[in-house]
């Protein structure tokens, strides 16, 4: 029979707790916390050999379905990461199946996961077998992940796991990650990591802020010459069709959606390159100074291109969001441009180019939404009184009173994304992740309706400093603050102290699993980073 003993590892209801034996000390937990979560100090052995995943009679979802035979099929191998067939295993213990049962309410096994996926699930350890209850795929995947951190091993490279009742599901919808792919090129592989540390976070979409000033890597069907005159490099540095759909298939069998970025009329010098007459033409003295502004708002082929080009968008991205940016814009060189002051007299909009501002975002926004895809833009935004169609997400970005920013957009009846206090692509010395644990996204003056319309927030990792040598350590483990934040009961997680013994054990399970996740303070893992 499988041994049933007091294991090293026990948690009780919602705190850490140090649990010591002979051989090892260990802390209990899964990361991000459960929003329930029970656990004894009976545990099982578990042998690779004798474990099994399977779909339970009552379920929707039977074998077939792709996204959980696929993950089956991976997390078997995180489980139990050195197992080969001739392997010897359990030699304490009298092997016993396990039997990790599935059952989905609905199948949905070849969509998207979308807005308005259900990503709760209900987790029931006992002896000898697992039960994982969901309504959808995407939330077995988060169950799954669950189960996933509570095996373990002793010093003798036994797994256990123990007695835990889980019932979970995220506190905000969207849970993001912005990786910048324009200032620094970052190889197809570095982000198809960086999707496998998200979903083992439990972050739910990838922003790919994939286009910017520096360079166009993106592929354009419609318009080639974009990445062909606007990238690093037209064959080295670019995603082609099917890198993107490499990435968005990745993302999809880890319930992650893919919401691109196509950032305007700002942050659009390396669009000029492949397509002429887009950009604003700058003057100096009355003459053209042969340097070029932000995208022209005021001739018709701006809005031409822009719907070819965002037509090809909706048929390449299948999320129905789509960023469209619209923060940063200098206004120096509309100012300087003759034809943009004429327009601006006709439009009656006199010297102020925050309207001009308004009249390119409100058009492009419009084209968007008659395309039947929801538009996220920045702050800016709305800070310029634009008329901003029903149903566009806001997000904020600018740290210093973000709170205020809550209070104005959601009393104005918008929904709205916080990232301002998660640009974690600034760094400084120390445990800087607690500064992201400490906020509270729905702590600001406004009634609890209000509060409902925020959605979610995103950790953003932008590129000047960052390309593949250092995303990881950078990212993570201080992206799984605000993955904690943006999932579990705010209540039951604001101590930083208490979250501090899971989120070490939690990074040595990323670097187990080939994430370089930097430390958190002085210590060690008991199996160190070899993947160099």
């Amino acid at each position: 029979m499988a041994r049933i003993a007091k294991s090293p590892r026990f948690c009780c209801c919602l705190l850490s707790v140090v649990f010591v034996s002979q051989f090892v000390e260990r802390v209990c937990g899964v990361w991000p916390l459960p929003q329930e979560i029970q656990q004894s100090a009976e545990s099982s052995g578990l042998s690779p050999q004798l474990f099994t995943f399977t779909y339970s009679q009552d379920s929707a979802a039977q074998a077939g379905c792709s996204v959980l035979d696929t993950a089956f099929k991976r997390y078997f191998s995180i489980i139990f990461p050195d197992f080969t067939k001739d392997a010897l295993h359990d030699m304490w213990l009298e092997p016993k199946a396990f039997v990790l049962s599935v059952s989905v309410k609905t199948r949905g096994c070849d969509g998207y996961p979308d807005e308005d996926s259900d990503e709760s699930y209900n987790l029931s350890v006992s002896e000898g077998q697992a039960v994982l209850r969901s309504v959808t795929v995407w939330g077995a995947l988060r169950g799954l992940e669950s189960f996933s951190q509570l095996v373990y091993r002793d010093d003798y490279g036994a797994y256990f796991v123990n007695k835990t009742e889980i019932v979970d599901f995220p506190r905000f919808a969207f849970r993001g990650l912005l990786l910048d792919t324009s200032r620094h090129y970052l190889p197809l592989h570095a982000i198809l990591k960086t999707l496998d540390a998200m979903a083992y976070s439990k972050f739910n979409v990838f922003h790919w802020h994939i286009v910017d000033d520096p360079s166009f890597p993106y592929q354009s069907r419609t318009f080639p010459d974009l990445s062909k005159k606007g990238a690093f490099h037209p064959f080295t540095h670019i995603y082609t069709q099917s890198d993107v759909m490499r990435v968005i298939e990745h993302a999809r069998m880890r319930g992650i959606r893919v919401v691109p970025e196509f950032d305007s009329p700002g942050h659009t010098q390396s669009w000029g390159k492949g397509q002429p007459d887009l950009l604003t033409p700058c003057y100096k003295g009355g003459k053209p100074s042969g340097t070029y502004g932000p995208v022209d708002p005021t001739v018709d082929t701006t809005y031409r291109f822009m719907e070819r080009l965002l037509k090809e968008v909706k048929f390449v991205f299948p999320d129905s969001y789509v960023h469209l940016g619209g923060d940063e814009v200098s206004f120096a060189c509309w100012q300087s441009n003759p034809s943009v002051g004429k327009f601006m007299e006709k439009m009656g909009f006199g010297r102020d180019f925050t309207k001009l501002e308004s009249f390119y975002m409100e058009s492009i926004m419009n084209i968007t939404a008659a395309l039947n895809k929801t538009s996220i833009v920045w702050q800016d935004v709305f800070d310029y009184h634009e008329r901003i169609p029903q149903g566009t997400v806001l997000e904020i970005w600018k740290g210093e009173t973000y709170q205020t920013e809550l209070s104005k957009m959601t009393k104005a009846g918008h929904r709205v994304l916080l990232s301002a206090p998660w640009y974690i692509n600034h760094i400084t010395y120390g445990q800087d992740w607690r500064n992201s644990y400490a906020v509270q996204p729905q702590n600001f003056s406004g009634t609890e309706e209000q509060k409902k319309l925020v959605i979610g927030g995103e950790v953003a990792m932008w590129g000047e400093y960052v390309d593949a040598t250092n995303l990881n350590p950078r990212l993570w483990p201080r992206a799984c603050a605000a993955a904690e934040r943006l999932w579990s009961n705010e209540e039951k997680t604001l101590n930083a102290d208490l979250a501090f013994p899971r989120l070490e054990e939690f990074r040595c399970e990323l670097v187990r699993r080939g994430i370089q996740a930097e430390p958190l303070f002085v210590g060690h893992c008991k199996h160190e980073f070899n993947g160099l």
